[in-house]
C-alpha cells in the first residue's frame, strides 16, 4: 500500500525517526482539503512513547477541522535543524514522514491531560499551562495521529 523509498541508502533506522519525532517541536500536517487540494499547515506535536501515537491541539473549527471530518488520512512531515560535516558546505537534514489516521480524542479528561503533556514539551511554566487550559480547555480539540507507515531519510543538500 505504501511506497518503498527509492534511495534506500538514505533511509533512517526507525530509532532515528523516533528521535526526530521526540526532539523536534513541530512539523507540517497535510490533509485533503477543499475541492481535493492538499492543505498543509505547521503544527506542534507530542510523541507518546507508550502508544507510539502523535498528539496535536487545535481550535474547534476551521479548514483543518473540516478536512479531517471528511477524510481522516494524513501525512505529517518533521525535519531537524541539520548539520554540516567538517570540510563540507552542504546541510544534512534528517526528515521523517508519518502516514496515518487522525481522530479527535473524545474523552475530555484524557484530552486535557494530553494538552498538558504537549505543553510540557515547550514550557515547564505550570501557571501558564493551567491558565491556558482554564481559558480554552472546554473548546480545545486534541487530535491523535495513529501511524500506519513511517519513513525517514538523511538528505544532503549538495
Amino acid at each position: 500500500m505504501f511506497r518503498e523509498m527509492v534511495r534506500k541508502h538514505l533511509q533512517l533506522p526507525e530509532r532515528e525517526c523516533l528521535d526526530v519525532l521526540r526532539q523536534e517541536p513541530r512539523g507540517v500536517l497535510s490533509v485533503l482539503g477543499d475541492d481535493g487540494y492538499p492543505y498543509g499547515m505547521p503544527m506542534d506535536h507530542w510523541y507518546n512513547e507508550e502508544d507510539g501515537h502523535l498528539y496535536f491541539h487545535s481550535g474547534p473549527m476551521g479548514h483543518k477541522v473540516d478536512a479531517l471530518k471528511n477524510c481522516d488520512k494524513v501525512s505529517y512531515c518533521v525535519f531537524d535543524k541539520g548539520f554540516v560535516r567538517e570540510g563540507e558546505w552542504a546541510l544534512n537534514i534528517r526528515s521523517v514522514i508519518v502516514f496515518g489516521r487522525m481522530r479527535v480524542v473524545e474523552d475530555r479528561e484524557r484530552a486535557i491531560e494530553l494538552v498538558r503533556k504537549l505543553s510540557y514539551k515547550y514550557t515547564d511554566d505550570e501557571t501558564y499551562i493551567e491558565g491556558e487550559i482554564k481559558k480554552t480547555g472546554k473548546i480545545v480539540l486534541v487530535y491523535e495521529l495513529i501511524p500506519e507507515h513511517m519513513t525517514g531519510k538523511l538528505v544532503n543538500e549538495s
